[in-house]
């Protein structure tokens, strides 16, 4: 369940009135999602961010307008199907506790949306999600006009949600930059006790449990992703997800992993030697990577932006591979050429909130889209060298390094969110494999 702060029916009741000014006279439709057999129920992030409400097969409706209104169409009490599934509002509940104007049963969506759409110039709806969704939609848009026939209006226009709501979510307000610094800092002494776990002979699941017992125990809602924990040359797989391996003496562990609580993620990476010992060439890759991490998040401000931040993590890490002996010729024509790309594949961040990969324009007409405080972004660059990489000097191949942090923007610059996690090589040396030696 949400917090009581952050169940506050005022929070929710605000941004659908923002809606009203942002998109007058549209109709926004947010389907909750359904529950899978044996799955943990998780509702779609914008269903919740405008009604707070979190049970399966719910559907939100918001009109604006002269005069705005918010439906909610639930699933009704059912004494039995609560025996096995547990408790649900209900009709009459659901209208008390989320103050719609009106509650309606989930049975009769079809037969009402149309009548709540008519008069809409637009229709915002995610198209593509659900194809069960996208019929009853587009029914009842084209039912909706044949109820305004005589007025001549065109059929309206169905449209991205995100095109509104992207902008609105990327920007935090005060009370969900706290939840996400609670997400953070749960993350964060994870990562931590991660380290101190981790020993050669261990396999990674087993660093994975100790991840998870921390997420859970700090009464995390779930895992805000799957976690990875990539040791050796499985962390040159970037989506690494088996979790399988043992790990020994001599190895790189990568773990790329965060708590979702309250709706809100974080996203930490870590690279660390399982022995507690970097090698020199380990070493030489790693502070290479965290050097251009720090230049990076030295440039977060009001005013930059991701596709900035992506141009100069290019430019700073294909210095590096030259220096390192992965790349030959100039930076200029390694990035033109884009062979850096061999070695880093993967884009510099993208913003953060209530899904890990968050709503957010990174660019607009065209152009990059600039930061503005209260937008939360992760910056990770990182090198990987693939086992079999015959031209690559041989110390280095099937080494991977990656560092993030999650970076809120600040009205004069920006805050590491995750800066308690530690990732500079002598910090991280004093503190992997304590557990084991103590």
């Amino acid at each position: 369940m949400l917090t009581k702060t952050f169940n506050d029916l005022e929070n929710f009741k605000q941004r659908r009135l923002m809606l009203n000014r942002l998109a007058p006279n549209a109709a926004f439709i947010l389907f909750a999602g359904e529950e899978g057999h044996l799955d943990t129920f998780r509702p779609q992030s914008s269903f919740v961010y405008l009604t707070g409400f979190e049970e399966p097969s719910a559907v939100a409706v918001v009109r604006t307008g002269e005069t705005p209104e918010f439906h909610l169409f639930v699933r009704p009490n059912d004494a039995v199907a609560e025996t096995w599934d547990g408790h649900r509002w209900g009709l009459e509940k659901a209208k008390q506790e989320f103050g719609p104007n009106q509650s309606h049963s989930i049975d009769d969506l079809e037969t009402q949306l149309p009548e709540l759409l008519r008069g809409a110039d637009k229709i915002y709806f995610a198209l593509g999600a659900q194809v069960e969704d996208d019929n009853i939609v587009i029914a009842a848009r084209d039912r909706a006009q044949q109820l305004d026939r005589r007025s001549g209006r065109p059929k309206a226009a169905i449209c991205d949600p995100n095109e509104v709501l992207a902008e609105m979510r990327m920007v935090k307000d005060d009370l969900e930059i706290e939840l996400l610094r609670e997400s953070c800092e749960l993350s964060a002494k994870a990562h931590i006790a991660a380290m101190k776990a981790s020993r050669p002979g261990l396999n990674e699941k087993q660093i994975l449990a100790t991840l998870l017992f921390h997420f859970y125990n700090e009464n995390a809602s779930r895992e805000g992703y799957c976690s990875i924990v990539a040791s050796g040359a499985n962390a040159c797989t970037l989506h690494y997800r088996a979790n399988r391996r043992d790990m020994k003496d001599g190895d790189l562990l990568l773990i790329d992993a965060g708590a979702e609580k309250n709706y809100f993620t974080a996203d930490i990476t870590r690279t660390f030697p399982v022995n507690g010992h970097f090698t020199e060439p380990q070493k030489k890759l790693y502070e290479a990577v965290l050097d251009v991490q720090k230049s990076l998040i030295a440039m977060v401000k009001p005013g930059s932006s991701l596709p900035e931040l992506h141009e100069k993590s290019c430019e700073l890490l294909t210095e590096k591979m030259i220096l390192l002996g992965l790349l030959s010729g100039s930076v200029a024509d390694n990035i033109e050429s884009k062979k850096y790309q061999k070695y880093y594949p993967h884009g510099i961040g993208h913003f953060l909130g209530m899904d890990v990969h968050d709503v957010g324009f990174s660019k607009k007409n065209g152009k990059p889209h600039p930061f503005v405080p209260g937008v939360v972004i992760t910056v990770e660059p990182g090198l990987y060298v693939p086992e079999d990489d015959d031209s690559a000097p041989a110390e280095l191949r099937g080494l991977g390094v990656r560092i993030e942090d999650d970076v809120l923007i600040t009205s004069n610059g920006s805050e590491v969110l995750t800066a308690l996690v530690p990732k500079e090589v002598a910090e991280l040396e004093a503190i992997i494999g304590q557990s084991a030696s103590t």
